[in-house]
């Protein structure tokens, strides 16, 4: 007998995340593994791929794998309060905007390498100078 649904392959089309990515997933719980046919071959629905889509759009996002799960659980969870997620989006933003401080210093600090230093010798190269001297570098 021959289930109905979606191959693997037309999963990772509809949902532009690559086969063993959507494997991967299975492999560590995030996507229940799936249904199969007589001849072996994975078959998913409509609930699967809507996961799957989700999984890839927090990914996106920056969430981690943990972050993810918990995600999950709470979406399976529609008359509860949304606190625990507005609370694990809080956590990844202020991710974010600590990185964002970190990656500007570390803007700054390049452009005033390059600035300094237009069109010099290699004995006065302040892009040199500065990473010979890294560990008198720190960001924020």
């Amino acid at each position: 007998m021959t289930q109905i649904g979606i191959s693997i392959g037309k999963a990772a089309e509809l949902t532009r995340v690559k086969v063993p990515t959507i494997r991967y997933y299975e492999d560590i719980g995030l996507l229940p593994v799936p249904p199969r046919t007589n001849s072996n071959r994975r078959m998913y629905n409509e609930g699967d791929i809507r996961r799957i889509k989700f999984i890839r759009h927090a990914r996106e996002l920056g969430f981690r794998l943990e972050a993810i799960r918990q995600l999950l659980a709470i979406a399976g969870l529609p008359d509860e309060p949304c606190d625990e997620a507005d609370e694990i989006a809080r956590a990844r933003l202020a991710d974010i905007k600590d990185r964002i401080i970190r990656l500007t210093a570390l803007r700054q600090e390049l452009e005033e390498m390059i600035e300094t230093d237009a069109h010099g010798i290699i004995r006065n190269c302040r892009v040199i100078e500065v990473l010979a001297g890294h560990d008198s570098f720190s960001t924020p």
